[in-house]
């Protein structure tokens, strides 16, 4: 059976049972394909399963809308605050020279990665829509290095499911799933509409997720980590915004 008839067989199979004997059943179906959330328990946990596996399987390859420079916003939203650590004023007062983004887990040659060496891998430039659940949001031109060629270089082992990046600002955390890390539209951001990438945007690396909410879109990245389970990071839920209410897949 091809891969496209298994999918609308599976997409039909999620509809149908999801109107007829329940979600649990659909929940069953999703768990054969391997289309679980980390976040697939408690009181939404099978609505999170539903979602995530039918955007899985109907949104796998689609590309986020790209907009001409003309449409690019002219005062784009900077919500939040930049770090307040000594770490972070330390580098920035170094003009980020020394900044690292450590690469981990499942990989065949860990490795650390400065501005420099970023900058210098094959750069990606796109403008998208960034949208927040909150109800702002921006276009802007985003230019970095897309992930899929960091972890191709560190070697990513073909049974990693997840990677996990965390911020230099304490409790900022969050993770993608293979589909979205490997995309070509998702960026380790280190430029924003022409120049440098701006603190009060995520300066100096910020990773670029435009298919997802704003808030997997998480700032000032220092440590990826490639893994096959989300236990043992956080509560097991794959972020940190579940722990507060989100849905772990912020699929738009």
């Amino acid at each position: 059976m091809s891969n496209l008839t298994r999918r609308k067989l599976f997409t039909a199979g999620l509809a149908a049972t999801a109107g007829a004997s329940g979600l649990a059943v659909a929940v069953r179906l999703a768990d054969r394909y391997g289309l679980i959330p980390p976040d697939h328990r408690g009181l939404y946990g099978a609505g999170e399963t539903l979602t995530y596996a039918s955007q899985r399987l109907l949104t796998r390859h689609s590309l986020a809308r790209e907009f001409p420079r003309s449409q690019i916003s002219k005062a784009p939203f900077a919500n939040g605050t930049p770090p307040k650590n000594e770490d972070y004023n330390r580098l920035r007062a170094g003009s980020f020279v020394d900044w690292r983004v450590d690469v981990g887990g499942m990989v065949a040659h860990p490795a650390s990665f400065s501005l420099a060496e970023l900058r210098s891998f094959p750069a990606r430039s796109q403008i998208t829509h960034l949208a927040c659940e909150e109800g702002w949001s921006f276009i802007a031109e985003w230019t970095g290095v897309p992930l899929s060629h960091v972890l191709s270089a560190v070697g990513a082992l073909p049974q990693a499911r997840y990677v996990v990046y965390f911020s230099i600002q304490k409790g900022w955390w969050d993770s993608v799933d293979m589909a979205d890390a490997l995309h070509p539209q998702t960026l380790l951001t280190y430029g924003m509409n022409g120049g440098e990438l701006p603190v009060g945007h995520g300066g100096p690396v910020r990773l670029r997720v435009p298919r997802q909410l704003g808030y997997k879109n998480v700032k000032y990245v220092t440590r990826l980590t490639v893994t096959d389970s989300m236990k043992g990071f956080g509560k097991g839920l794959g972020s940190a915004p579940p722990e507060g209410g989100y849905a772990w897949y912020a699929g738009m």
